[in-house]
């Protein structure tokens, strides 16, 4: 695989970093540390630095004379999640954990950082930015909102994630979606409170609630066209205290993916339809309270084919996947391609053995990846900002 040289001679010193981040994972909004890391090492390699976007942000800019602008993003933050691993670099802070690889994703585009700051082998400028808050919070957003493609005039902008189950030294992309929109919800049942013995004299917010669970699914079956992705999962029911009292209220709350902003749109009001009529069944009423979190993720077709090509240009044309199925699961770089063309990729994280998959406590980023992953975002500037061919020199 050809990694570039240079990377691969500091490949010691990105596992260290990474090692040292995962040690103090920090979460959305909170990624002071993790900020400071970032910021001292771009300071050290020499590269401009703005701090303060969505409050914990970093963006580093780098210059090399006139020509566009590209945009390189990585997360920060961890997740509330309680660590079950026991190696060295453990996380130190209780009940949080970088169980999504964000500490990986950092540490890979710091090493791109320092190679291109040492190389200078492209013409125009690139921004690296370090986001915060993606999980949940929208940290994407807020940097958007408050200025960052202002602040920070690109063409185009670059995302990636590491995937496991898929091999080392391999990448994943595809145009339009790529990560699916993510909304969530909560329904409040109201009912009338009886004795567990005497049903009769109340109105069982229990029933009706699991009524309810189940007529949602009859808008992914029946009213979404089955060509079209949707998902509606109830993931919390909640409701009395004690065993012989049937309550007054009971509390559902959930999620809900899709790929496009079309059937992203009749999912809301399909469930008011559905929830109230269900709970009008019963003799009950029914509240439902519906967020927009996040837009699916959609890759724009041209900077696909650019992502693809830095990709096999580092593992191999035989290591990239182009015809994956997208995933039910949510990113923040959505709302940066809202804005921007640009791609989002999934590169190798290895087996998912003993639980090393995305959110789990015995997660662990794959230290072998990073000098891949460095290498690609390299890659990737020196084709878009070197027109093709300077990436083709760098490699024996």
């Amino acid at each position: 695989m050809p990694i570039i040289n240079r990377i691969a001679e500091f490949h010691d010193d990105m596992t260290a970093w990474r090692r040292d981040i995962h040690a103090h994972p920090e979460t959305a909004f909170e990624e002071e540390r993790t900020a400071d890391v970032v910021a001292a090492k771009l300071a050290e390699f020499g590269i401009e630095i703005d701090r303060g976007l969505a409050k914990t942000g970093v963006v580093g800019t780098l210059k090399n004379g006139d020509g566009p602008a590209i945009g390189l993003r990585a997360d920060l933050d961890a997740l509330h999640l309680s660590e079950l691993n026991d190696f060295d670099h453990r996380s130190t802070h209780d009940g949080k954990m970088h169980a999504c690889g964000h500490d990986g994703h950092t540490t890979m585009l710091l090493g791109a950082a320092r190679y291109l700051a040492e190389t200078k082998r492209f013409q125009g400028t690139v921004h690296f930015i370090f986001q915060p808050a993606e999980e949940n919070e929208g940290g994407g957003r807020e940097m958007v909102k408050e200025g960052l493609f202002r602040k920070f005039p690109m063409q185009t902008v670059y995302g990636m994630h590491n995937w496991p189950g898929m091999p080392v030294g391999t990448f994943a992309m595809r145009p339009g979606p790529m990560m699916a929109a993510h909304d969530c919800f909560e329904i409040e049942v109201t009912g009338r409170g009886a004795h567990g013995a005497m049903p009769n004299l109340g109105i069982d917010p229990v029933v009706v609630g699991s009524a309810i669970v189940s007529a949602l699914q009859s808008i992914v079956s029946r009213t979404n066209d089955p060509l079209e992705a949707m998902v509606i999962s109830v993931t919390q029911f909640h409701a009395g205290d004690t065993w012989n009292v049937i309550p007054e209220t009971a509390v559902l709350r959930g999620t809900t993916r899709s790929f496009t902003p079309e059937v992203q749109d009749t999912i809301e009001p399909a469930m008011r339809r559905v929830i109230d009529g269900v709970a009008g069944t019963y003799g009950a009423t029914a509240e439902l309270r519906y967020e927009r979190r996040y837009p699916a993720t959609i890759n724009s077709a041209a900077e696909t084919e650019i992502a693809a090509r830095a990709a096999a240009a580092v593992a191999g044309p035989d290591k990239i996947e182009r015809g994956l199925n997208p995933s039910m699961g949510a990113e923040d770089f959505s709302f940066l391609l809202q804005e921007k063309p640009g791609c989002y990729i999934w590169i190798g994280n290895g087996p998912g053995e003993g639980g090393c998959t995305l959110h789990n406590p015995h997660y662990d980023f794959n230290d072998e990846v990073l000098p891949i992953g460095a290498s690609y975002w390299a890659t990737l500037v020196e084709l878009v900002l070197g027109g093709g061919e300077a990436a083709e020199k760098l490699y024996k």
